[in-house]
């Protein structure tokens, strides 16, 4: 019993060690949309507005890409649990992540062509397209860095990527800043360029760190380069459905918040913070299900069913101690955490109420994750992205909608729908999980 103890605290405190670096990278993220969006409010009402909608057209395009990109590590990381030489794969995947990109820049060049048909404001609609046409070429350095971040996570080497992104987003404030309000000195000056400058300082920051990646990767390069169309075959399997997963989702948060929207602007607002509540968390999350992902894409490749059963046990363990953290901080600091997004005392009331739905959607989100963590370790992901469209399409959107428009329960409604989507999401998920172990267990 002991020496199980032993052995158990062993692999956890080897996921907390992978998955905390990937925490760094996963945060920088939304810090650097917070960074913009604070940015653009300081510079004009408009402009935040217009950041707000032209950041949603992008990443509705662009997390496809992204997606497809996510399937690196598993499939690596099963690669060399089969001990298969797969450094070889290094150039052909940079190759891949820049074909993956060209279509996604060409949808947003394709909504950049059509964006009149949303009716926007004259003003608002020549921003976004100002704001579009910079940030459509980000795909192309994004992806490429994404690329690489994974290849390298795939043989647990987690900490430079990932603490570069962390770094990048100061960069990106101090580019913001400059280039959004200007600069002037002895030497140069810079003229301030509004929301445009928000833009280029977001394409500068991307190309820098797909540069600096591609530097510290450089042993890789020299690798012969294997055009292996199994390897491409493998990537688009286990991404794809990844891809529809991620869309299905983002989709479906995107929808419930224009749905809010119609009803009030102040129910917008409370959805809002208590979205970036839930971000934040579930970035704790997606960071331990990363890594575990790693893991269990290993040992499957080296049809280890002891660790692929150790590290899930160990991924739903840390995950379940997450959550629980997160429901006793919540309850005991609602306030004081509510009050950094706003003290207007409608928001602080609604925002209590809703976090009462929202620590039940914590809780089945946080199980989703670290199930899909495992799912993608086992190179299992269809499942994902039929549960993701049956969840949000079939539960959230319906059910929120009925109670908000059929008996006037709106806010409250929309997160009874997406904390019973999650739940469902969660089951299904988990059963899926057992299942696959099983089967394994039996060959």
């Amino acid at each position: 019993m002991i020496e199980k103890i032993k052995e158990y605290k062993e692999i956890i405190l080897n996921l907390l060690k992978l998955s905390l670096p990937i925490l760094w990278g996963n945060l920088s993220q939304i810090l650097v949309g917070f960074a913009d969006t604070i940015c653009a409010g300081h510079y004009s009402t408009l402009a935040l507005g217009a950041i707000s909608v032209a950041s949603a057209i992008l990443m509705t395009v662009t997390i496809g890409a992204i997606g497809l990109l996510l399937s690196i590590s598993p499939v690596i990381a099963n690669y060399r649990g089969r001990k298969i030489p797969s450094k070889q794969y290094f150039k052909l995947t940079l190759l891949f992540a820049f074909i993956v990109s060209i279509p996604f820049f060409l949808i947003t060049e394709l909504f950049l062509a059509h964006i009149g048909i949303f009716k926007f404001e004259p003003e608002l609609e020549r921003l976004c397209a100002q704001y579009i046409s910079i940030c459509a070429w980000t795909i192309f350095p994004a992806s490429l860095f994404v690329a690489q971040k994974e290849f390298l996570q795939s043989y647990e080497k987690v900490v430079f990527a990932n603490v570069l992104s962390f770094l990048m987003v100061f960069i990106n404030i101090i580019l913001n800043y400059v280039l959004t309000f200007g600069f002037t000195c002895t030497l140069f000056s810079i003229k301030p360029m509004g929301l445009e400058g928000i833009a280029i300082a977001t394409l500068i920051s991307k190309s820098i760190s797909a540069l600096i990646l591609s530097l510290y990767c450089l042993p890789f390069f020299k690798d012969k380069f294997s055009n292996s169309t199994e390897y491409i075959k493998e990537l688009l399997k286990v991404g794809f459905p990844i891809s529809c997963a991620i869309f299905f989702e983002f989709l479906g948060f995107n929808l419930t918040a224009v749905l809010i929207g119609k009803f009030s602007a102040l129910f917008a607002g409370v959805h809002d913070i208590i979205l970036c509540i839930a971000n934040f968390t579930f970035m704790i999350v997606l960071s331990v299900a990363s890594a575990s992902s790693i893991k269990i894409g290993y040992y499957n490749g080296a049809k280890d069913i002891e660790n692929i059963v150790k590290y899930s046990k160990a991924n739903l363990f840390i995950v379940g101690i997450i959550c629980l953290s997160t429901f006793c901080i919540l309850i005991k600091f609602s306030n004081p955490i509510i009050m950094m997004f706003s003290h207007d005392s409608e928001v602080i009331y609604w925002c209590n109420k809703i976090l009462k739905i929202a620590i039940c959607f914590l809780f089945f989100d946080g199980l989703q994750g670290a199930n899909v963590g495992i799912l993608k370790g086992l190179k299992d992901t269809k499942i994902i992205m039929w549960v993701m469209l049956f969840g949000y399409m079939i539960i959230a959107i319906p059910i929120g909608s009925y109670l908000a428009f059929y008996k006037n329960i709106v806010l409250e409604g929309y997160w009874i729908g997406l904390a019973l989507c999650l739940f469902c999401v969660s089951i299904i998920t988990l059963f899926r999980v057992i299942y696959k172990i099983k089967k394994l267990k039996k060959k």
